[in-house]
């Protein structure tokens, strides 16, 4: 444990000169006498910040703080106004390397004000002793982890803190497994409604290698051979009809021949008489009549051969399919109509089959999502067995901090006012090779009982302490406590 053994302040803030050794101190006074400046003095020398804006003294061109601690440590900071500020961190008399990083890792934040601390919001209180947990991690760590950078999480915050934002159900991950869940349930009923139209026993190979252009061309040429047989049985049952149509035409024709040639014979006859000049003429065209007769009676039986001929020769072309059976194509008919109806479901089957497949990976992405939910959730306990915690008696739900207590683990926010100055004592105590001093500012925000027992218990553990009391006295008094 390092110990203050000197302070000397110049020209900072509103003080002219201030100098203390390893004693505890009060600083006593009213508005602007120069307690706070003190103590920022101290914060700017060892997180070389301050929230003022003017910190050399006005009129000042340079200010100065000087801190010497029995472990060889001496801090030496000069804000300048009119060129760069000065900055000496030595160790046993050597320039320490990375000296901010160095002085961080000396005190916690809860030394510099614990009265500040614990009128804070319980969130801000939370985060501040999260930030005391050390753990080294970076953003690799995490790839290592997930594999991946989820996203939607602050880096920025304490190692617990992203991970309860990785897991949190707000979260990339969560959100991410339950859009996952909800395709995953959306298909799952689609995929039901397509079982509950396909047939059942429903053979999708079968079907997606039947050839509906086979089957019909088969139909068709059943169709065609079947017509044959009909064509040959029609000419065949209507033989004896067609003949007596054929010789009832050539009778139905001799009878006009006939009929014609005796209204001609009779015209003939009526006028050889009147047309006597003409008997000789007339005379040949009769004696030519029954030539005439002859040709044309000759004409009208070859047209009745010629019909009979053709007709025999149609039905001869036909007489094999006689003697053949008839194709029955009512089970081709059933068998494609079947076919077609099957593969009209092959569409729906197959996206059934594509949704199927797509389950298989949304499946796993949710679970490789919950896995890594379970993992943030399971990591905070790996985190607290191997960080360096501020605290023995604490404990990690999700990213609140609780503390241990004879009545059960309570959140920050439900300790009392002593208990958290107590806390933030225990972290100063627990940094075995940290600097062991605790500034307070304000302690007369205090009860006084909590106020004593501050001093008691700081005392006791051996801390040094320099605390504010804003009083009515005009002048900044130093009480040795």
């Amino acid at each position: 444990m390092a110990k203050i053994t000197k302070i000397l302040i110049k020209n900072l803030f509103g003080i002219s000169e201030f100098e203390a050794d390893s004693k505890s101190i009060e600083l006593l006074g009213g508005n602007g006498t120069g307690k706070t400046s003190v103590l920022d003095a101290i914060r700017l020398a060892l997180t070389n910040r301050s929230s003022r804006d003017c910190i050399v003294k006005r009129g000042e061109t340079e200010g100065e703080i000087i801190i010497e601690t029995d472990s060889g440590l001496t801090i030496t900071r000069k804000p300048r106004t009119n060129k760069t500020d000065y900055k000496s961190i030595k160790q046993d008399g050597k320039e320490v390397q990375s000296p901010e990083a160095f002085l961080s890792e000396i005190f916690s934040e809860l030394q510099l004000n614990p009265v500040a601390f614990i009128n804070m919001d319980a969130k801000e209180q939370n985060r501040i002793i999260l930030d005391l947990i050390e753990y080294k991690w970076d953003l690799n760590t995490i790839k290592e982890w997930f594999g991946e950078i989820p996203q939607g999480v602050d880096y920025q915050k304490h190692i617990l803190e992203v991970l309860q934002q990785i897991a949190a159900e707000d979260g990339f991950y969560f959100q991410q497994r339950q859009n996952i869940n909800r395709d995953i349930r959306n298909k799952k009923a689609f995929i039901e409604e397509i079982m509950k139209e396909l047939p059942e026993n429903f053979n999708a190979a079968k079907w997606e290698a039947y050839e509906l252009q086979e089957i019909h061309s088969k139909i068709e040429k059943a169709r065609q051979h079947n017509a044959q047989i009909e064509k040959a049985e029609t000419l065949k049952a209507n033989y004896d009809n067609k003949i007596r149509g054929f010789q009832a035409v050539k009778e139905l024709e001799e009878q006009r021949l006939f009929k014609g040639l005796q209204e001609r014979e009779s015209e003939l006859k009526a006028n050889i008489a009147k047309l006597q000049e003409m008997l000789n003429s007339a005379q040949k065209e009769l004696n030519s009549l029954n030539d005439v007769c002859s040709d044309k009676k000759a004409v009208i039986e070859a047209n009745y051969e010629k019909q009979v001929a053709q007709f025999n020769e149609e039905l001869k072309a036909f007489e094999p399919y006689l003697q053949q059976q008839k194709i029955d194509i009512v089970p081709m008919q059933e068998e494609a109509a079947e076919a077609l109806k099957m593969k009209q479901q092959l569409p729906q089957y197959n996206k059934m089959l594509a949704m199927n497949n797509e389950l298989a990976d949304l499946q796993a992405a949710s679970d490789e999502f919950t896995r890594k939910i379970e993992l943030a959730r399971t990591l905070p306990a790996q985190i607290l067995a191997e960080a360096n915690l501020p605290l023995g008696e604490m404990s990690i739900d999700g990213d609140q901090v609780l503390i241990k207590k004879p009545n059960g683990d309570l959140p920050i926010s439900n300790l009392s006012e002593g208990e958290k100055l107590d806390l933030c004592v225990d972290i100063a105590l627990k940094n075995k090779t940290g600097l062991q001093i605790v500034l307070i500012d304000g302690v007369e925000k205090l009860s006084p009982i909590n106020r004593q027992h501050l001093y008691e218990r700081c005392k006791a553990s051996g801390l040094q302490f320099i605390a504010t009391r804003t009083t009515a006295d005009n002048e900044l008094t130093v009480v040795e406590l």
